[in-house]
């Protein structure tokens, strides 16, 4: 039987290149699936590695949390408050009133019934002149009285019976109007008689120099002894009135109209502090608004008046006044130290309810003393740190051991 060539299909031997085709094939379809699952592995190895790789490094981290510790600082929170706002100047303590006491009279000091720096009231007497002279010409004035008093009565007398001897003839009419001018002519003497004793008793009341008015002796100007006259002389001793005082100082005249404004419906409070700012001295009313403003300065006069009964502000002295204009209501204010201030401005660290902290910007509307008042940035109630915040960074964990919330800031 004749075959074809490659016709295999009755033979009972395959041809090599047909016994090897399905093997081949096998081997194939084999790598075919072989290399996804390869590369399916891969990917699980490098998944799985890259798990455990950062596994490692979350606990890593976690490790180094809990390692830091946290920092401690101090913490507050803001309040509402009702805060003051003032107009700072400088000013000038002033006497409420001052006198030169001086002599009324000449004459020579024979006593000095005071010392220096003392303090003393209206009628209280400081010095004595020698009031013989005074006394004598008081002794003549009233002598004179007694004598002109003595021919008024007896002209008087004669005048009466002159009037009862006219009509019937017995008197001239020209002897009764002489009698009546010599009347009226001692009446005369007797007032001026009298007008020089007022004058004696006075010049002798004269003689004993007293105060005016209440208030502090200064240094006596003039020795006992010495000879005094009344229409020359610098004065004996000064006497100034410190209860109560003034305080004059000078604001910018933009705020006339609040203060007219507001001393309208009361006197203004002004606070003095002493020239460095720091302590509080006293505490009085705006009492002067002055008439203009001075228009080479720009600035208006205005003048407190203090009660000053410890003595706390003194003639003279420089002090700082604070002028209340108005009451910032509900003002959200935090402690003043607890506010820094960079060329980005003013900021501070609130803290958050997990301990860590947040650097916040802010707006710091005045500061007054060790109070700050935050105009916008910050919430009544929320903590902010008050010392420690040089130590810390936006995010820092914080820890106020022993505070509480009686204390101005801390647990809760």
């Amino acid at each position: 039987m004749n075959h074809l060539p490659g016709d295999w299909s009755h033979s009972g031997a395959e041809p090599k290149a047909a016994r090897g085709l399905p093997a081949a094939l096998a081997r194939s379809r084999t790598r075919s699936w072989l290399a996804p699952c390869a590369v399916l592995l891969g990917v699980i190895g490098v998944l799985g590695g890259s798990t455990v790789y950062w596994g490692r490094r979350a606990a890593q981290r976690t490790t180094a949390e809990v390692a830091t510790p946290a920092t401690p600082v101090t913490i507050g929170i803001a309040t509402a408050q009702d805060v003051p706002i003032y107009q700072r100047a400088v000013g000038t303590v002033q006497a409420y009133n001052t006198v030169t006491v001086a002599s009324r009279v000449d004459g020579q000091i024979v006593g000095v019934d005071f010392v220096e720096s003392q303090d003393v009231k209206p009628g209280d007497l400081l010095f004595e002149i020698d009031p013989r002279p005074f006394a004598a010409t008081l002794a003549q004035a009233t002598a004179m009285l007694h004598k002109d008093a003595a021919q008024f009565a007896s002209a008087q007398a004669d005048l009466q019976r002159y009037a009862a001897l006219v009509p019937e003839g017995f008197q001239t009419r020209q002897i009764y109007d002489q009698q009546i001018g010599l009347v009226g002519q001692l009446q005369a003497s007797i007032e001026a008689d009298q007008a020089q004793i007022d004058a004696a008793r006075l010049n002798l009341d004269y003689a004993s120099i007293r105060s005016p008015i209440e208030g502090r002796t200064g240094a006596r100007l003039v020795d006992i002894g010495n000879m005094v006259r009344a229409a020359t002389g610098g004065g004996l001793v000064s006497i100034t009135q410190v209860r109560p005082i003034f305080v004059s100082f000078t604001v910018p005249q933009q705020i006339l109209r609040t203060v007219q404004h507001n001393q309208a419906s009361a006197p203004l409070n002004v606070l003095a502090y002493s020239q460095d700012d720091r302590e509080q001295l006293a505490a009085g009313t705006l009492t002067l608004i002055d008439n203009q403003v001075d228009p080479t300065t720009g600035t208006l006069h205005l003048k407190a008046t203090f009660p000053n009964t410890d003595a706390a502000l003194w003639p003279g002295e420089f002090v700082t006044t604070h002028l209340v204009l108005t009451i910032d209501k509900a003002a959200v204010t935090v402690p003043a130290r607890a506010i820094q201030q960079d060329a980005n401005g003013h900021h501070l660290f609130v803290v958050r309810a997990d301990d860590t902290v947040e650097l916040r910007s802010v707006d710091v509307a005045t500061t007054e003393g060790d109070t700050a008042v935050v105009a916008k940035g910050l919430a009544v109630g929320e903590h902010i740190v008050v010392e420690g915040q040089y130590r810390l960074d936006a995010g820092s964990r914080v820890a106020y051991p022993g505070q509480s919330a009686a204390a101005g800031g801390g647990a809760r």
